[in-house]
């Protein structure tokens, strides 16, 4: 009898082994949806589309972009945070979202709600300005500019960005006025029209990079920007933060580890692919990686310890109180 149900209890096990491992090499056997939390034709919307597209022929399956924006990316992190279909349904965005937001306001997710697929792209978000200022296009300038002409303004789109300026207005002892956007789209007339003295770029800028109408000022990457190599970093620049960007793809931390492995097959993949990185290196001037989960994770984590202290230093959090 023993034995007979100890052949039982292994051939049972067997099955559901081998049940579990035909499941995941389904993965996928139906359609994907991939949220991006910001709006059609911005740089993020324009990559995540051409990915879908790479991640189809990879995964075998439709992958379906949604753009749900607003709160820099956070709606789109809700929706996910809420999720349990087991990576059908899987976010690309920013990293600040995930590592700056939470702490700036409230949220319904936090940093280990999530895993981190893979990082695929590194960010170039920069301080920018516009042409003929009277400041010129050096950080320097901008700095003693400010100094001597209070109110000297800044054109504003992210918490994490608005946190940055108030730091460096901190250090350098500035009275600038804050002007909010709504991305790039709301930021860049104002620059060209010369309405706003400065002004932060996700990554808009990279369409001026030929035409020199909108000069960074300093790289917001962890290095100089690829196509901006004269505007030094916030390091070089002496300000003590990174807030270097990883475009990452996140899934809802409960999400099979097969699962997540397969969607980071296609994504290592898709690094590779032509199209990607044509449209990524060479149209929004952003540099292809490949970051495993480990270091994605790694990463974010280390920068928000990193903004929960600089957060401390202000004081609070820059513009709760607006």
């Amino acid at each position: 009898m023993k034995k007979h149900l100890l052949t039982t209890a292994i051939v049972s096990a067997a099955l559901t082994l081998a049940a579990g491992t035909a499941q995941a090499n389904d993965f996928p056997s139906k359609p994907l949806t991939m949220v991006v939390g910001f709006g059609a034709g911005g740089s993020t919307d324009i990559q995540a589309r051409v990915l879908a597209n790479v991640l189809e022929e990879e995964l075998g399956q439709p992958v379906n972009v949604v753009n749900q924006p607003g709160a820099g990316g956070g709606v789109a992190l809700t929706r996910l945070a809420n999720n349990n279909d087991e990576g059908y349904t899987f976010a690309f965005g920013t990293s600040m979202t995930i590592t700056y937001g939470p702490l700036a306001t409230e949220t319904a997710y936090q940093l280990d709600d999530f895993r981190y697929v893979a990082g695929v792209t590194l960010g170039q978000s920069a301080i920018v300005t516009g042409e003929n200022r009277p400041f010129g296009d050096s950080w320097e300038s901008l700095v003693e500019y400010a100094r001597e002409n209070p109110g000297t303004s800044y054109a504003t789109q992210t918490a994490l960005d608005r946190m940055i300026i108030e730091y460096i207005a901190q250090q350098e002892g500035l009275a600038l006025r804050i002007v909010p956007t709504a991305g790039g789209a709301g930021m860049a007339p104002l620059i060209l029209s010369g309405d706003v003295d400065f002004a932060y770029s996700g990554g808009t800028h990279s369409g001026y990079a030929e035409t020199g109408e909108m000069p960074v000022l300093l790289s917001l990457a962890e290095d100089r920007l690829v196509a901006f190599p004269d505007a030094p970093s916030l390091q070089e620049a002496g300000y003590d933060i990174n807030p270097a960007e990883i475009r990452v793809v996140m899934v809802p931390n409960n999400t099979p580890d097969a699962h997540v492995e397969r969607l980071a097959e296609a994504l290592e993949a898709a690094t590779q692919d032509e199209r990607f990185i044509e449209i990524t290196e060479e149209r929004i001037l952003m540099p292809v990686v490949y970051l495993s989960e480990d270091e994605v994770t790694q990463t974010l984590t280390e920068q928000t310890e990193s903004y929960k202290a600089l957060i401390e230093e202000l004081g609070g959090v820059p513009g709760a109180d607006d």
